[in-house]
């Protein structure tokens, strides 16, 4: 049986043993990837995954499971082991359901590329031409990747929702290498192939690099700092979370409680966006069917709601913001309202302090208040009288994520797109300048 055959079979399958609630959903994903090192391609892999996941609810007992084999026989055999496991499980008294339909749903605007469904092998000459540009930038190594995909997603719920949606995905890594420590690094996506410009990135990666070579070891103490795009990006990915209304009912959250509050500096605008043009977590639905929407998640450093589906809504008396993962609500595209300053403008308003170009490891010691550390890694400079300065290395920041935000000075004007290991979800910002950020020693 077709994938969609399936969908309906075990939905009627689930509603007749008694469900009260089903959702299934099938992913198809058609993927390329490119792994370059040492200024060659060393690696390039394309795989086809189908994944079918079903949710189920039962007397507030909630299951879940995937189901790779599309067969009438898989498809009942997993109806029955869902069935058998549902009665051993114990209700979430706290569940309050799924979207209702029928809905209706927009087209995510440049959301699928025919160019990125047929790029083929037209893929390498991407790759060839970043690496040719940050050699030409100064670079002496590079290494990264390039990942495509093409998504098809069909959802059928028990509540009259049916929907589908299309959508393409392209995704760059390149890091820029001078010595064993004057690296730098710099990352893009985009729904459209056209408005990934890979040798721009290149060439940044490259000059970061050439300018960190020869670095000292950094001072400790509190610095005003010039967070890039990537960096800064990291700290939104986390704030993300927080933002959950399941992470702040399961107290890992700092945002508990905080509604209507000032959570950051007012020149802090935050939105999460499942409707953004190119927007790499678009798309026209969420789990539960729910039609996508923008959300301002804080509003001039004041925090205006949490991310929720339909059960977290009812329970904190409010309408789903249309985040729904199956389990808990999830972000989509979180995007930093940009504010007046050039980066150079940014540089400008600091005379003794650092700029920071990429971090990682970012790890929290307490998710209630928000303490964490993270390390900065690639190029990290000293800002002088406005000017960037001597290259360090061997530090790392401990702060709060609040106390981070709330000492936003200026906010830049040219927003940048990231995704990647340390940001799992998209994030659209400029460049930040922060005040008093707690500069320590790297745990040896």
């Amino acid at each position: 049986m077709m994938p969609e055959e399936i969908n309906s079979h075990i939905l009627n399958k689930l509603l007749k043993a008694g469900a009260d609630d089903v959702i299934v959903s099938v992913s198809k994903q058609e993927s390329s990837q490119i792994k370059f090192s040492n200024n060659l391609i060393n690696a390039t892999k394309t795989w086809e995954n189908i994944d079918l996941g079903i949710f189920m609810a039962l007397k507030k007992k909630i299951v879940l499971t995937n189901l790779k084999d599309f067969s009438l026989s898989a498809a009942d055999d997993v109806v029955n082991k869902l069935l058998k496991f549902v009665k051993s499980a114990s209700p979430n008294n706290e569940y309050a359901g799924i979207a209702k339909g029928p809905l209706s749903y927009k087209e995510v605007e440049n959301g699928y590329d025919k160019k990125i469904d047929s790029l083929g092998d037209k893929s390498i000459d991407y790759v060839e031409k970043a690496i040719n540009k940050a050699l030409a930038c100064g670079a002496k190594r590079t290494a990264g990747v390039f990942e495509n995909s093409v998504t098809n997603v069909s959802l059928l719920t028990s509540n009259d929702v049916k929907a589908t949606d299309k959508g393409t995905h392209s995704y760059f890594s390149i890091r820029a290498f001078n010595s064993k420590y004057a690296s730098g690094q710099k990352v893009g996506f985009s729904r459209m192939i056209d408005l990934l410009d890979v040798e721009k990135l290149a060439e940044e990666a490259a000059l970061i690099s050439k300018q960190s070579l020869n670095p000292k070891h950094g001072k400790f103490g509190k610095f005003d700092v010039v967070f890039e795009p990537l960096p800064f990006a990291n700290i939104i990915d986390n704030l993300g979370g927080a933002m959950s209304a399941f992470s702040v009912e399961a107290g890992l959250s700092c945002l508990k409680d905080m509604i209507g509050k000032q959570v950051a500096n007012k020149k802090i605008t935050i939105i999460d966006d499942g409707t953004l043009k190119n927007g790499f977590a678009s798309s026209k639905f969420d789990a539960e069917g729910a039609p996508t929407q923008r959300n301002i998640m804080i509003n001039n450093g004041i925090l205006k709601t949490y991310l929720h589906n339909t059960s977290t809504a009812k329970r904190f008396n409010t309408k789903t913001t249309a985040n729904a993962g199956l389990l808990s609500p999830e972000p989509t595209n979180l995007i930093v309202k940009q504010g007046d300053f050039s980066k150079q403008e940014l540089f400008e308003q600091v005379k003794d302090g650092l700029y920071i170009t990429n971090l990682w490891y970012t790890r929290f010691q307490n998710y209630n208040t928000g303490d964490f550390s993270t390390i900065p890694r690639d190029g990290i400079f000293m800002i002088k009288n406005g000017k960037i300065g001597q290259p360090i290395k061997g530090i790392r920041i401990s702060e709060n994520i609040l106390n981070l935000l709330k000492n936003v000075a200026a906010v830049g004007k040219m927003p940048e797109r990231v995704i990647g290991w340390e940001v799992e979800t998209p994030v659209l910002t400029p460049a930040v300048l922060v005040k008093n950020v707690n500069v320590t020693r790297p745990v040896d």
